[in-house]
């Protein structure tokens, strides 16, 4: 395909403008009618943008920054917005869901509940805010698949590189850990067989699924999976509402809420797939915004239905000393049909969030290893899958503790601080540079501020607290 670079370039960016210059939602380039030809030859518009003229210079409009080539092919292969909105969702729906009702058991159903909206809009700004640096860094570096390394690389130097890398691998290994050991206990129970084979059995299985499969096949799998989730939520409200006791979902100990805060928060972490999320919506900002909304809000509602029919149902809680105690065992062990619905609930939802870390993590690692964009390498899912595989049998208990551990000092750090601090140096920083794209999240350095301030307080809170301060 020889079209003149002034105008894009193949086969990463399709369309990068010569002056650098977005406007909104959409894009326009200067060029002559012949250059203009070409690119509504390779490019499939929406019916509503007007066919080229015999003006010279005249200003088109795109919706999306560039375009996705298969390499072989070199045809053009978007995602769908509905792929988008279920691989957010399929990854917010994970572990984290399974250890929301230990950790607010202590506040009631009303406080937790509150906390569970302020932690959505919270990861809500936090993901529009990583997509507004990516899609920023992708127009700056001509070149799509831009992980965290090179947004903090751009933003904040060679610190926030620092910074960005090891809370990436922390918290990604340490989710990683704690998926693999909670599912190869649920198939051990499932199949009968030991639990190194029930572990290796889920990594491999879901690590060729992300391997070998297409954007578009990935997307089905979540979506299959989500609707699994839906049906044995669904099935898992029926049956436990029956015991529900109203009265329970009125408690609120508002007191008891910080301690849950952590493991909130990580139950809404997606933000490790906006930069995936960004690439295969070729940039479009609109539908990037849209995904991360719908996506969060479907699992914000399972959280609170899950919530409160767990915490409803159970109305004899105590807290052991020092050791978190999980409501769903007390309600397996005492409904025999329960128990069978919320193994295959639990699998599910882990299954969904552990694909979307795999994705996450293996994009991460192949841009830290200045690996070529837009090929599947073996090398950086090998890291991916491995580790946590080894670590979990090493500990089968770890589950709790590394949910913990991560929400703590891993969420609230790399996709609370960071992103509003790298968000901060693009706006106001480096105001002369060439590129500048619509700010996703209003209220400029207040809200930031408050995002900053936020993540930092419970950190440091939880800080104090590990060393027995109150």
């Amino acid at each position: 395909m020889a079209v003149s670079s002034a105008c894009f370039q193949v086969p990463t960016l399709l369309l990068i403008p010569s002056s650098r210059k977005q406007l909104l939602q959409t894009h326009r380039y200067k060029c002559s009618s012949r250059r203009a030809n070409l690119l509504h030859k390779c490019f499939s518009q929406r019916q509503s943008e007007s066919k080229p003229t015999q003006k010279e210079n005249e200003e088109f409009e795109f919706e999306r920054l560039f375009s996705n080539l298969n390499q072989a092919t070199l045809k053009r292969e978007p995602g769908s917005l509905s792929s988008a909105i279920f691989l957010v969702a399929g990854t917010t729906v994970g572990a984290g869901i399974l250890a929301i009702p230990a950790v607010t058991q202590e506040s009631g159903f009303l406080a937790s509940a509150v906390a569970c909206i302020v932690c959505w809009v919270f990861m809500v700004v936090t993901g529009l805010l990583i997509a507004e640096v990516n899609v920023n860094t992708m127009c700056e570096l001509g070149s799509g698949g831009v992980s965290l390394v090179s947004m903090a690389q751009r933003t904040l130097g060679t610190v926030g590189v620092q910074i960005a890398c090891w809370s990436y691998i922390f918290i990604h290994y340490a989710l990683l850990v704690a998926y693999v050991a909670r599912s190869s206990d649920i198939l051990t129970n499932f199949l009968g067989i030991p639990l190194w084979e029930s572990a290796t059995l889920f990594s491999l299985i879901f690590g060729c699924i992300c391997y070998f499969g297409s954007q578009r096949f990935i997307g089905a799998v979540n979506g299959v999976l989500l609707l699994g989730i839906i049906v044995s939520f669904a099935a898992l409200v029926a049956v436990a509402s029956g015991g529900l006791h109203w009265d329970a979902l009125l408690k609120a100990n508002f007191e008891a809420v910080p301690m849950s805060i952590p493991i909130i928060a990580l139950s809404f972490v997606y933000q490790n797939v906006v930069p995936v999320l960004c690439t295969n919506l070729e940039g479009n900002l609109a539908e990037v915004r849209t995904a991360i909304v719908l996506g969060t809000a479907i699992p914000l509602v399972l959280f609170l239905v899950w919530n409160g029919v767990i915490l409803g149902s159970i109305t004899d809680l105590e807290m052991g000393s020092g050791k978190i105690l999980d409501p769903l065992q007390q309600l397996q062990s005492s409904n025999g049909v329960v128990g069978p619905i919320i193994q295959v609930f639990s699998l599910l939802a882990i299954a969904t969030s552990y694909i979307g870390f795999i994705l996450g993590l293996a994009d991460f690692l192949a841009d830290l290893l200045k690996l070529p964009t837009g090929q599947s390498r073996p090398l950086p899912y090998l890291l991916t899958l491995i580790p946590p595989l080894v670590l979990s049998l090493l500990d089968p208990e770890i589950f709790f503790k590394a949910l913990d551990f991560a929400g703590t000092y891993g969420v609230l750090v790399l996709f609370g601080i960071l992103p509003a601090a790298m968000s901060w140096s693009g706006r106001y920083s480096n105001p002369t540079s060439s590129v500048k794209l619509p700010q996703l999240v209003p209220g400029g350095r207040l809200t930031l501020s408050l995002i900053i301030g936020g993540a930092g307080f419970v950190v440091f809170s939880e800080i104090l607290e590990s060393f027995g301060h109150p």
